[in-house]
């Protein structure tokens, strides 16, 4: 048996083997998408007592749709919540929208915090500090300038925290491209990775970890984890806060409501450093898991499957692969826009492809790019890491 013949029989064994793993992949995600996760029982929001709540809103800068997305803070059915936004600069431009907001609405109860107190590396954490101690409630919800609530927002994601188990809810979201080409791609990366591979994983465990997205707690929880202060030279924040509420053995809870998150990036650039950072932090927080992210791309992979296997298996594999990624695509699009314009199915391909290449490159490094900064992601398993600056 020649050596050339044992090479051919493996390449074509491995083609086979990516591109059953492409298939699978893509079929399971469509059916946990199909499923989605149980919702939390929404009679149990309506018979409960509302809580009153702070809703926690660390602003840096305006981008073109704050305004927007913090308004829709503003217009909330819960009976009884308080906002309090914070910057850290006297000359931040967010402090205007704040204004703008307060005069538009004078009958909601709204704080702004400006301090310039640093705690630690983390920028957000610091602003967190500095405006607890003007919230006014026991019920905190957290979320990123970026996000965009429907109304029934506070009523839905606060309900569970009248379990005593429950530590965390948390949201998916899903993306709002509004900048053109490059923000429709940042909007894929979103919707069609980021939350059918979630998804997947809460199909098979228990949810592990709190997006920024939305963060909902009571303050004895908050607490009993050590505070904003454990986070004040954390990384990745969110993944922090989830990870210390569970080693409490408290539940962390993914709400059935899907929020909505600005994709701002107008250049390839931009889009590219911002999914790096986020690829980079995941492989060092989760290494095993971001080691088998590969087989989530499904059409390169399912492609290069093939070519290297060419023929029937391979090919059927890769065809019905590519064709539930494709429905998987649609699915999630459909829920927020009803017509989708016949190119966008061009559009998938580019994005496996272009996920796969910044997979590999996560590979070649721990730079990231965060807030100006550049860091090493890098951080410990046991305990909310240390940003660390990077000199590589």
């Amino acid at each position: 048996m020649s050596q050339a013949w044992i090479t051919m029989a493996l390449l074509h064994g491995f083609g086979i083997a990516i591109a059953a793993a492409a298939f699978a992949y893509a079929w399971i995600a469509l059916l946990a998408t199909c499923r989605r996760l149980r919702p939390f029982p929404m009679w149990q929001t309506r018979r409960r007592r509302m809580h009153a709540v702070t809703v926690l809103k660390p602003l840096r800068g305006a981008d073109s749709f704050l305004y927007e997305n913090l308004r829709s803070f503003c217009v909330q059915s819960h009976p009884n919540y308080q906002l309090v936004f914070g910057v850290r600069d006297f000359e931040d431009p967010a402090i205007a929208v704040v204004q703008r907001l307060r005069a538009e609405f004078p009958e909601r109860d709204m704080a702004l915090v400006v301090n310039p107190a640093a705690h630690g590396s983390n920028p957000k954490a610091s602003n967190l500090i500095n405006m607890l101690p003007f919230a006014k409630h026991d019920w905190l919800v957290l979320a990123d300038s970026d996000i965009r609530v429907p109304a029934d927002y506070l009523s839905r994601v606060t309900a569970p925290l009248a379990a005593a188990d429950t530590g965390i809810v948390t949201c998916l979201y899903r993306g709002i491209a509004e900048h053109g080409f490059w923000s429709w791609l940042g909007r894929m990366f979103i919707d069609d990775w980021f939350v059918p591979s979630v998804r997947l994983a809460h199909a098979f465990s228990q949810p592990r970890y709190a997006f920024g997205s939305t963060i909902a707690l009571r303050r004895d929880v908050l607490g009993a984890i050590g505070g904003f202060e454990v986070l004040k030279d954390a990384l990745a924040d969110d993944f922090w806060m989830g990870e210390l509420v569970r080693r409490h053995h408290l539940r962390i809870v993914v709400s059935d409501l899907l929020v909505g998150t600005q994709v701002s990036e107008t250049r390839l650039s931009s889009l590219w450093t911002r999914e790096l950072r986020w690829l980079r932090t995941v492989r060092a927080l989760a290494p095993w898991g971001f080691s088998m992210t590969w087989v989530c791309f499904t059409t390169p992979v399912a492609v290069l499957g093939f070519a290297l296997a060419p023929g029937t298996w391979a090919a059927s594999l890769a065809a019905l692969g590519i064709g539930a990624r494709l429905v998987l695509h649609f699915m999630q699009s459909r829920a927020e826009r009803p017509h989708l314009p016949w190119f966008e199915v061009l559009l998938v391909p580019l994005r496996d492809t272009l996920l796969l290449l910044q997979w590999a490159t996560a590979l070649t490094g721990w730079r990231v790019r965060w807030h100006g900064r550049l860091l090493d992601a890098r951080t410990s398993h046991s305990a909310p890491g240390l940003i660390r600056h990077s000199t590589t």
